[in-house]
C-alpha cells in the first residue's frame, strides 16, 4: 500500500508528530528492540514539551538522556522492567519503577488505572490491505496502542514481519512517521562460560526430551539453552525470543511438534537480539506473537503440558524465597515474566519451573544462597512457588519439602566456603536440628560421573546416584518401607527405628571417596521415592567393607549387581582394591551376586551366624548379560540383600 496515495494527510514528519503531543502528556513508548528510536529523539529534542510521564519496559534509547537535568526537568519516566542501560539511573534514583506481572499491565492500561494519552511505537510497512505488523515489540505494545487516544508510528522497513497478533491497520494509526533506521541490538554478554556451563549441564539433567520451554530475561538464562542442543522435539511458549534460541532451531532441536497448545508454533510476545534473528523471524509462519496478556497468562501458559520455566535470580534464601528485581534497597532489574510463568508451569501437566543463579557474586566475595534476603530486597518469588533451585554446584529439589529439607537441599548447592556458615545460622534460627552435620566443603562435580541408570524388563528405569545430606528424610521413608526380614538381613538384627541420630551417623562418614553410598531412585506419581541403597566404607585396609539393601518389589531385578559394579568402579578410583561383606549364612541371594561377579571370592566363617566375602576387583567378571556401567540393558537377576 502506498500510504502517501491512501492516507497523505496521515503521513508526517517526526517533529510534526511529536508537536501533538500536550505538556502533560502520559506517553507509551513501544519495548526493547522494537522501540521507535527516531520518535522518541525527537520528542525529547522538542524543548516545548514539558512535564511528561513516560511508561515503558526495556527502556534504550532514553537511557541517553538520563544523565542530562533539562531532560529529567521535563520528562519522568516509569519503567516496569529496568534494563542494563538504566541501571545506573534508577539506582541514582532518576526513574521511577512500577513492579507489575507482564500478563496484568495490558489490564492497568485497559482498565485506566494506568491512564495513556499518547503512544509512540513502530511498526513495518502495511501490505496491499493496509496492515502494518509490531514487529519484535508485541508485548505490552498492542495494549499501549489500543488504550491511549493518539497514535503515532515509525515505518521503517527494517522491522521484521511477524505472525501472529501483531497486525494493526493504519487506519487505527493517527500519525505515520517513515523513517528507516537499523533496530535496536541487544545480545547480553557472558560474565563466566565455566560458571553457566556447569549449571547447563544440570539443567540438561531436568529438561526431558519434548518439553516445552520458557526462557527468562537475563544472561544466564540466555546461556543455558546452548546446552539444551541434545534433546529432541523441544517446544517453545515464552516471552522473549533471542539469538540462543536459533541454534537449537537451525539444529530442529526446536521442532513444536510435541507441544499442546499451538502445535508447531514458536509462541512469543517479545524479540531482542540481533539483525540475525530479526532476519529469522521476518514474515516466518514458525513463529506466533501475541500479546504479555495471553502469552504471560498463568492459565494460558497451563494449557503447555510438560511446560518448564527457566529464569534467574539475584538471590534465593534457606527457605525458598527469590528475589529478582533489587539488590537490597536498589531496583536493578524487575518481576518481568518469572511468577507468571512459575505459576504457569505449576499448572501444567508434567510441568515445573527452574530457577538457575550463579552460587556468588561480586566475585565470589558474597553467596547468593543466603541466610534471609538483604534488606530492602523484594520477595519477587514466594516460597511455596518454587520447584527447582540450579547453581554450578547442583540441583536443589523444593516442591513439598519442609524448611528442614529447603535448607539441606540449598546448603549443598551454596558455594562450598559457604555451606558451613549457612548451616550455622540455620541452626540458631531453628529451621534444623542442632546436630545437623554440614555438606562437606568439596566441590561435588565429579559425582555426576557416578550416576547412572538401569531399564529393568518390567520397563521402569531406576537412577542411581551418590547419597546426599538432603536424602535423609528420603532415607528414613524407605527403611520403614522395608519389610522386617530385609531390615534383619541388612543390620543382623531386627532395627526397629532409623532416627535422626542414626542417619546423621550415616551422614557422618560419607566423604564419597573412603565412604561411599549410592541410591537407586525410581519415578512414582511425578516424584521420586528411594528403592536400594549401595555402600562401601574404608576399614583400615586396602579392601572397603560394602553392603546393600533394596525394597522388596525390586528384589531379583538385579539391582544389587548394578550396585556392586557401580561401587567397585568409584572404589578402584579411590585405590581400593578388593570389597569385604559381612552377609548371613541364610543370605544365599546375596552370596550368589558376589560369588557371580568374583568367582574366585573367598568365604571365611566368623564363628557365628555370618560369613565374611573377601573379594578382589583384579577377579572381577563381567555378565555378558550386563551392558555398559550407564545401565542400558538388565542387569542379572539375583539376590539384593546384604
Amino acid at each position: 500500500m502506498d500510504l502517501l496515495e491512501y492516507c497523505p494527510d496521515k503521513v508526517v514528519s517526526a517533529r510534526e508528530a511529536v508537536a501533538r503531543i500536550k505538556n502533560g502528556s502520559r506517553v507509551f513508548l513501544g519495548t526493547g528492540c522494537g522501540e521507535p528510536q527516531h520518535l522518541i529523539r525527537m520528542m525529547v529534542e522538542n524543548m516545548s514539551i514539558q512535564d511528561v510521564m513516560v511508561y515503558q519496559m526495556l527502556s534504550s534509547t532514553l537511557s541517553h538522556y538520563v544523565d542530562d537535568s533539562s531532560f529529567l526537568r521535563r520528562f519522568f519516566m516509569k519503567l516496569f522492567f529496568i534494563s542494563s542501560s538504566m541501571r545506573k539511573a534508577a539506582f541514582d534514583g532518576k526513574i521511577d519503577y512500577l513492579p507489575s506481572y507482564l500478563s496484568q499491565i495490558p489490564r492497568l492500561f485497559a482498565s485506566k488505572r494506568i491512564g495513556l494519552d499518547v503512544a509512540l511505537v513502530q511498526v513495518s510497512p502495511p501490505d496491499r490491505f493496509g496492515y502494518c505488523s509490531l514487529g519484535v515489540s508485541v508485548d505490552i505494545t498492542r495494549a499501549g496502542m489500543e488504550s491511549a487516544p493518539l497514535v503515532i508510528a515509525q515505518v521503517n522497513p527494517r522491522m521484521p514481519r511477524t505472525w501472529g497478533d501483531s497486525f494493526v491497520h493504519v487506519d487505527d494509526i493517527d500519525y505515520l512517521v517513515l523513517h528507516e533506521e537499523p533496530l535496536v541490538e541487544a545480545l547480553p554478554s557472558v560474565k563466566n562460560q565455566q560458571i553457566a556451563k556447569r549449571i547447563g549441564y544440570y539443567v540438561n539433567q531436568l529438561v526431558e526430551d519434548g518439553s516445552t520451554l520458557q526462557i527468562g530475561f537475563g544472561h544466564l538464562p540466555y546461556s543455558i539453552l546452548q546446552y539444551l542442543d541434545n534433546k529432541n522435539d523441544l517446544g517453545v511458549h515464552t516471552q522473549l525470543i533471542t539469538d540462543a534460541f536459533l541454534p537449537l532451531l537451525e539444529k530442529k532441536v526446536i521442532t513444536n511438534k510435541k507441544k499442546t497448545l499451538l502445535p508447531g508454533r514458536t509462541v512469543a510476545s517479545l524479540c531482542m537480539g540481533s539483525e540475525k534473528i530479526y532476519d529469522f523471524v521476518d514474515n516466518n509462519p514458525n513463529f506466533y506473537f501475541r500479546s504479555s496478556e495471553f502469552v504471560n497468562d498463568p492459565t494460558v501458559i497451563a494449557r503447555n503440558d510438560n511446560l518448564v520455566s527457566i529464569s534467574s535470580a539475584l538471590e534465593v534464601d534457606l527457605t525458598g524465597q527469590v528475589c529478582t528485581d533489587s539488590v537490597g534497597y536498589l531496583f536493578y532489574s524487575g518481576i518481568g515474566d518469572q511468577v507468571d510463568f512459575i505459576r504457569g508451569s505449576a499448572m501444567s501437566k508434567g510441568g515445573f519451573s527452574i530457577i538457575a543463579l550463579p552460587s556468588t557474586a561480586q566475585d565470589g566475595k558474597v553467596s547468593r544462597i543466603v541466610p534471609h534476603l538483604s534488606e530492602g530486597a523484594g520477595v519477587a518469588t514466594t516460597r511455596a512457588d518454587v520447584d527447582f533451585v540450579v547453581t554450578e554446584y547442583g540441583i536443589a529439589e523444593l516442591r513439598g519439602k519442609s524448611i528442614y529439607q529447603r535448607v539441606m537441599e540449598l546448603a549443598q548447592i551454596a558455594h562450598p566456603k559457604f555451606r558451613e556458615e549457612l548451616i550455622e545460622v540455620a541452626k540458631k534460627r531453628h529451621y534444623i536440628f542442632a546436630d545437623q552435620l554440614p555438606p562437606i566443603q568439596d566441590d561435588l562435580l565429579f559425582l555426576e560421573g557416578y550416576k547412572s541408570r538401569l531399564t529393568l524388563k518390567n520397563g521402569k528405569t531406576i537412577e542411581f546416584r551418590p547419597l546426599l545430606p538432603s536424602d535423609e528424610f528420603a532415607y528414613r521413608n524407605f527403611f520403614y518401607s522395608l519389610k522386617e526380614e530385609t531390615i534383619y538381613f541388612r543390620f543382623f538384627y531386627k532395627m526397629k527405628l532409623f532416627s535422626h541420630e542414626v542417619a546423621q551417623r550415616q551422614w557422618a562418614s560419607v566423604d564419597y571417596r573412603k565412604n561411599m553410598s549410592m541410591i537407586g531412585l525410581v519415578r512414582t506419581g511425578g516424584h521420586q521415592e528411594i528403592m536400594a541403597i549401595g555402600s562401601y566404607a574404608d576399614n583400615g585396609t586396602d579392601r572397603a567393607e560394602v553392603a546393600f539393601v533394596v525394597r522388596e518389589d525390586f528384589q531379583g531385578m538385579g539391582v544389587a549387581s548394578h550396585l556392586l559394579a557401580q561401587l567397585e568402579r568409584i572404589a578402584k578410583e579411590n585405590g581400593y582394591k578388593g570389597f569385604t561383606a559381612s552377609v548371613l549364612r541364610e543370605n544365599t541371594a546375596m552370596l550368589r551376586v558376589f560369588k557371580k561377579r568374583y568367582p574366585n571370592a573367598r568365604i571365611e566363617n566368623t564363628g557365628g551366624n555370618d560369613v565374611v566375602v573377601i573379594m578382589d576387583f583384579a577377579d572381577a567378571v563381567e555378565p555378558e548379560d550386563q551392558k555398559d556401567g550407564n545401565g542400558n540393558g538388565r542387569e542379572p537377576a539375583d539376590g539384593d540383600r546384604s
